[in-house]
């Protein structure tokens, strides 16, 4: 489907005003938080760059665009769950939390979601759920970008403290890098103590890192 408005545009000439775009990044992760974004897009309105999922966008660009994202949206938020909610409830529910307080923000007031997957809560507010949204919907595309710009830089800040899982390079996913890290140095209070870490060692550091 090449118009990425094609959802929006079919709802705004049905009545809706405040259609959000919701999407997640990091679920796949072995660390960090769980991050949603939502983004509302004024009706009628296009964005002035070629909006997909992030993943395939350069960073330099993912960047560019979350500014343009935030200038241009009628309302936009991001969230986030972490580790320890992860494993409390587990990464399919968090994923979920993290969308749902976007639209629970007080001043988002949606009147329809767009919900990147085919899994979505409980929710008065009318949603439809689009598998591979990030690629279909401008709405949804858009909240991609502004999740993944922020978990990266949670990410690569996290870095700086704990340089020995590859962070500033996978953002905490599942790479040689990061086993390496977790076999040599052991989990983190930022890792998912549910997910598979290959470890049984608890980090501590072995130098200070400032």
């Amino acid at each position: 489907m090449d118009n990425k408005y094609h959802f929006e545009e079919i709802l705004w000439k049905e009545g809706y005003r405040r259609i959000m775009g919701l999407d997640e990044v990091g679920r796949g992760c072995l660390s960090g938080p769980v991050v949603a974004a939502g983004v509302i897009l004024k009706p009628g309105s296009s964005l002035p760059f070629d909006v997909r999922d992030s993943k395939k966008i350069k960073k330099e660009d993912r960047e560019e665009f979350a500014e343009i994202i935030k200038e241009e949206a009628v309302f936009w938020s991001v969230q986030k769950c972490t580790p320890q909610e992860i494993d409390s409830i587990n990464i399919l529910n968090a994923s979920i939390k993290a969308m749902l307080k976007c639209a629970d923000q007080s001043t988002a007031e949606p009147d329809y979601l767009l919900v990147d997957g085919n899994r979505f809560g409980t929710t008065l507010i009318p949603h439809r759920c689009i598998i591979k949204g990030d690629d279909k919907s401008a709405s949804i595309a858009a909240a991609s970008i502004l999740a993944k710009v922020y978990r990266d830089n949670i990410m690569r800040e996290l870095h700086e403290k704990f340089p020995y899982f590859g962070w500033k390079q996978n953002v905490g996913y599942p790479t040689k890098s990061h086993f390496k890290g977790l076999d040599s140095y052991g989990v983190t209070k930022h890792h998912r103590r549910s997910f598979k870490l290959r470890t049984e060692k608890v980090y501590t550091s072995p130098v200070d890192t400032k």
